[in-house]
């Protein structure tokens, strides 16, 4: 069976990857859908954000990665899936989901939703959090794949000059803290 795991995925986070290996082993092919939403200003355009979750699940051999621009239950039917995967982290994350789960049957019943349950390491994170501890000039490398941090670093560094994290500059240019006496 072939499942498609939407999203926007801006950043991809390690809680996404989570997700994709996870339903990579349920699924005879798991498709991870890159949806482009207007009312959004992305922080990675379409292509940057296919191109960064490739890189990261390049090992995965039935996992596909593509973007689509509509209802995913229509993406969905022109890939013959018939899942759609999707991650819970908290409880309050089930209510939105379940009600868009019956909202895609409503649209299409060959449609079923598959929820799994985000792994405790992973319960906290969003694309939302990594963006703002970024903006802020703090690391996000234990929160989202290696090349995806980079890309994020150099993002901010352009935007938000001075927010590079301490974890990006030499430690010789750090400056020992010192409590004032």
């Amino acid at each position: 069976m072939i499942a498609i795991y939407p999203g926007s995925f801006d950043p991809i986070t390690l809680g996404h990857v989570d997700i994709i290996k996870r339903g990579s082993r349920l699924f005879e092919k798991v498709i991870v859908t890159v949806l482009c939403n207007p009312h959004k200003q992305p922080l990675f355009e379409v292509a940057k954000r296919v191109a960064q979750i490739r890189q990261c699940t390049q090992n995965l051999k039935n996992v596909e990665v593509d973007s689509f621009m509509g209802l995913t239950v229509e993406y969905a039917k022109l890939r013959h899936a018939g899942v759609l995967l999707r991650g819970l982290r908290v409880l309050s994350d089930f209510e939105g989901e379940l009600q868009m789960a019956h909202i895609n049957k409503t649209l299409w019943n060959g449609i079923e939703t598959v929820f799994l349950a985000t792994s405790n390491e992973y319960s906290f994170l969003s694309s939302s959090v990594v963006k703002e501890i970024a903006k802020f000039g703090g690391s996000v490398d234990h929160l989202v794949p290696d090349n995806v941090a980079q890309d994020i670093y150099k993002c901010y560094a352009k935007t938000h000059p001075g927010t590079v994290p301490n974890a990006m500059i030499p430690s010789k240019e750090i400056a020992p803290f010192k409590l004032e006496e």
